[in-house]
């Protein structure tokens, strides 16, 4: 099948592009100008020129295609920059999908996110609007909502959890934050997340192309749930250290996040540390046997790209 693919140059859409290859399809993806080095395999993929905003570039992207497949998405805004989550999240899946339907392509798949809501943080709303415009089309459609997606990011300018994570906070000379609600140090790490491997992610996605029993469902994506500290110590072995941590009340870094968030180099957003301690988890057991696949395992030995 000639697959359209929208962020083929980010963290997860670079491993769809390859899955896309291994399963014979033929994908179609948008590329900034300039940003061809990013994409693997590019000299296999039709390269169209543009950005989700051009929509001459989308609609040469989809003519011709027999799926879409949008996974843009990013993981903090940088609003001066013209970064939002409004429109890459929102604004960007509703073109495409306008455009499907214009192109009569009925056949599309959604990257969002497990626990989006209306009432969440920007993140979450924008993952939300974009599932709901979705579901009112007459579109074959498909969600998918991962939890925490880690793997190898091949390349720094793809943010991805664990080597955030490392970079940011466990390589600091100081003990890792064990973050909590409220003031009571006890609750420190009481909250979870369901890693998944991003091929396992890509698998879910290409599989599930002319999976007719797929069509109009959602689906949470997840592993096996850790707690935050185990999760730390997790990443930390990976790479052969011990990581002490310490209690650290949330309120207290989202204030601070609310005023130095939006720089760079700041390690987190306000938004991030909210849903950070919500948790993240589900149960995909039945979902990994129902597309054929073999879950990767979250540990020391499948995080071994962070050594590098």
């Amino acid at each position: 099948m000639k697959v359209a693919l929208f962020g083929a140059t980010g963290f997860v859409g670079s491993y769809i592009v390859d899955e896309l290859l291994n399963q014979g399809h033929k994908p179609i993806v948008l590329v900034r100008e300039n940003s061809e080095d990013k994409l693997p395999q590019s000299s296999k993929c039709k390269l169209v020129k543009g950005d989700i905003n051009n929509q001459d570039a989308i609609n040469k992207t989809i003519q011709g295609a027999d799926a879409v497949i949008y996974c843009i998405g990013i993981i903090r805004e940088f609003k001066s920059k013209g970064i939002t989550y409004e429109n890459l999240h929102f604004q960007g899946a509703k073109r495409c999908i306008d455009t499907a339907v214009e192109s009569g392509v009925n056949r599309f798949i959604l990257m969002s996110a497990n626990g989006v809501k209306i009432d969440g943080t920007g993140y979450q709303k924008t993952k939300h609007l974009s599932e709901q415009y979705l579901k009112y089309t007459k579109l074959n459609w498909t969600i998918f909502r991962p939890s925490l997606v880690f793997g190898d990011p091949r390349g720094n300018n793809r943010p991805e959890f664990c080597t955030q994570l490392k970079k940011d906070m466990l390589s600091l000379p100081i003990p890792a934050p064990n973050f909590h609600k409220g003031l009571n140090p006890l609750d420190a790490g009481k909250f979870a997340m369901s890693p998944i491997h991003v091929k396992d992610v890509s698998s879910f996605f290409v599989n599930s192309i002319d999976m007719e029993n797929s069509f109009k469902k959602t689906y949470p994506l997840g592993g096996v749930a850790y707690y935050w500290k185990d999760i730390i110590q997790t990443i930390a072995k990976a790479y052969g250290k011990n990581k002490w941590t310490i209690p650290a009340p949330a309120i207290a870094i989202q204030i601070v996040a609310s005023f130095l968030g939006r720089f760079s180099w700041f390690p987190i957003t306000k938004d991030q540390l909210t849903m950070l301690i919500e948790g993240n988890v589900c149960d995909s057991d039945e979902f990994f046997e129902l597309f054929k696949i073999k879950p990767t395992p979250f540990n020391t030995e499948t995080l071994s790209y962070l050594n590098k």
